[in-house]
C-alpha cells in the first residue's frame, strides 16, 4: 500500500473537531500528518463522514459469540449466573481449533462493523476436548490470532490461567479444557503464544487469571511476577454476590480485599466487572491506579450487577468497556447502559460529565479509548498521534440527523441518538475494513461461520 491521503468534514481531536481534514498515512498505515485542508490539495479519497478514534474492546470470550441469544430459553427453572455458565461449559467442551477461528472470524468482523480495530481476548480455551494439550501448545491461540488478521482487527490475546473450580475446590469434569495444573505448564503456553505472535501483524500477548476463585495464592504470586514490565493483567473479580460470599468465607475477606492485601496490584492490572465493591475497595483500586473493565450489556444480561460508575469517575478511576459474552457488539450502546444504569440509581443526568467538561460524549468516547488502549498493553498518550497506525471509526454525514446537527452536538447525537446504521466504515492500519457498513470479506467469512454452526447443531 502506498501513503494515502484521506480528507474528512472533521477529525475529533484531544482538543476538539478539527475541520476539513487531511490525514495522510504511510505504506504501513501510519499517519505522516494530520492537517487542514488546503484548496487544491491533491487528495486521495474525499470522505463524507466525521472520523472519531475507533472503539478498542478490552474484553472478549469469542468462543460464546456462538451461543448469543441461546441461554434465554428457561422452561421454568430458576436461572441465573450459575446455571448460564453451566450452559456455556457445554459449549466449550464442543469447539474446535477450525470451529474456534470461524466463529472469532465473524465475531470480530462483526466488531469492525461496529467500529472496533481492536480486541483484549480473555482466552482460557486451551486444550483438546478430553483436557489434554495440543501438540502445538498454543493452537487454540492461533486460531484466534488468524481470525483477527482475517477481519483486520488488532488483537491482544491474554493467555488465563485456570486452575480450580471454586475457592480450594477442584476443578471439575466440565472445566477440563481450561485446567493447568502445572504452572510451569501455563508459562510454557505463554512463550508459545509469545513465539506464535511474532509471525502475525497487530497482535500482542497479554497475561492473566481467570480469578481469585480459580487460583490459588502461591500460583497467582508466581503469575504476577512471570509479566514482563507494562505488560497488561487481567483478572475476573467481584462480578457475582455469590463470589463475595465465598471470599469472605473461605478466605476472610472480600475478593478486591483479599486481592490487594496478597498481591501488588498497579496501574497494569485490569479488574474485569468488579461490580460487587466497597467505599474501600474502591479507594485501594484508585489508589493504585488499577483498571476496571465493565461490561454492561453482559453483566445485565447474567444479572450480576451495576458497578459504582459515577464514584469511581469522579475520583478519576481508569476505565474501559468490554462486550464479553457478546450478547451484545454495540459500542455506544454499551456506553449508554452504562450511563443510564447509574441515571436510574442516582436520578441525575449524566454521568460522563467531568472535570468541567460539558460533552459527556466526547468525554466517554475518549476515556473509553484510553482505557481500552490500556487493556491491550498499548501506549495511550494520545489518539490519531503521528506514527501510530489510523485507526478510525468513520460517522456517515450523509444521515439524516448527523447531517442537520453542528460539531457542538455530535459527540452527542452519535452516542444518545444513533446506531449501528450510522457508521459509514472502520479504518484500520490505514485501509478500509469496512465501507458502507460491509465488512470487506463480509460474504467468504458469513459462509463459512454459517457452515460452522450447522455442523456444530448448538442453535
Amino acid at each position: 500500500m502506498k501513503s494515502q491521503k484521506y480528507l474528512f468534514k472533521a477529525l475529533l481531536t484531544p482538543e476538539g473537531w478539527l475541520e476539513q481534514t487531511v490525514v495522510t498515512v504511510d505504506s504501513l498505515g501510519k499517519i505522516e500528518s494530520i492537517k487542514q485542508y488546503i484548496a487544491d490539495e491533491t487528495i486521495d479519497e474525499r470522505v463524507e463522514g466525521y472520523a472519531l478514534p475507533s472503539f478498542q474492546n478490552a474484553h472478549s470470550h469469542a468462543f460464546q459469540y456462538a451461543m448469543a441469544g441461546l441461554a434465554e430459553y428457561h422452561e421454568g427453572q430458576t436461572d441465573d449466573f450459575w446455571s448460564w455458565r453451566n450452559a456455556m461449559y457445554d459449549l466449550a467442551l464442543r469447539v474446535s481449533p477450525e470451529q474456534l477461528e470461524a466463529i472469532a472470524t465473524q465475531l470480530y468482523a462483526q466488531m469492525a462493523c461496529m467500529g472496533y480495530t481492536a480486541v483484549a481476548e480473555f482466552h482460557y480455551l486451551h486444550h483438546q476436548h478430553n483436557g489434554k494439550p495440543f501438540e502445538n501448545t498454543s493452537e487454540m491461540g492461533q486460531s484466534l490470532m488468524r481470525a483477527a488478521q482475517r477481519a483486520g482487527l488488532h488483537l491482544t490475546l491474554i493467555p488465563i490461567l485456570y486452575q480450580q473450580g471454586g475457592i480450594h475446590q477442584p476443578p471439575t469434569e466440565k472445566q477440563r479444557r481450561f485446567i493447568h495444573a502445572d504452572i510451569e505448564d501455563f508459562f510454557t503456553l505463554i512463550e508459545s503464544s509469545k513465539q506464535a505472535s511474532s509471525t502475525f501483524e497487530r497482535v500482542n500477548i497479554g497475561i492473566g487469571a481467570h480469578s481469585i476463585r480459580s487460583v490459588n495464592l502461591d500460583p497467582l504470586s508466581r503469575l504476577v511476577a512471570y509479566r514482563l514490565p507494562n505488560q497488561a493483567f487481567h483478572i475476573h473479580i467481584a462480578e457475582q454476590l455469590k463470589e463475595v460470599e465465598d471470599a469472605q468465607r473461605n478466605l476472610r475477606q472480600r475478593p478486591v480485599e483479599w486481592l490487594f492485601s496478597n498481591i501488588e496490584v498497579d496501574q497494569h492490572f485490569h479488574l474485569v466487572h468488579a461490580t460487587h465493591i466497597t467505599a474501600k475497595e474502591m479507594e485501594m483500586i484508585l489508589t493504585s491506579r488499577a483498571n476496571v473493565v465493565i461490561c454492561p450489556s453482559t453483566e445485565a444480561n447474567l444479572g450480576d450487577g451495576i458497578f459504582p460508575f459515577n464514584a469511581f469517575y469522579a475520583k478519576n478511576g481508569n476505565w474501559s468497556i468490554g462486550t464479553d459474552s457478546h450478547i451484545g457488539l454495540n459500542h455506544l450502546e454499551e456506553l449508554r447502559w452504562l450511563d443510564y444504569g447509574q441515571r436510574l440509581i442516582h436520578h441525575q443526568r449524566t454521568s460522563f460529565i467531568h472535570q468541567g467538561q460539558p460533552d459527556g460524549a466526547q468525554n466517554a468516547l475518549i476515556s473509553s479509548w484510553k482505557g481500552g488502549r490500556n487493556a491491550m498493553g498499548l501506549s495511550a498518550a494520545h489518539f490519531f498521534e503521528i506514527g501510530d497506525y489510523f485507526d478510525a471509526v468513520v460517522i456517515d454525514a450523509s444521515e439524516p440527523l448527523i447531517a442537520t446537527t453542528s460539531l457542538k452536538h455530535l459527540c452527542n447525537t452519535v452516542l444518545y441518538a444513533q446506531n449501528q446504521s450510522m457508521i459509514y466504515g472502520t479504518i484500520s492500519a490505514g485501509k478500509w475494513i469496512v465501507k458502507q457498513g460491509k465488512h470487506q470479506y463480509a460474504e467468504s467469512i458469513k459462509k463459512n461461520f454459517v457452515e460452522t454452526i450447522r455442523k456444530m447443531a448448538n442453535r
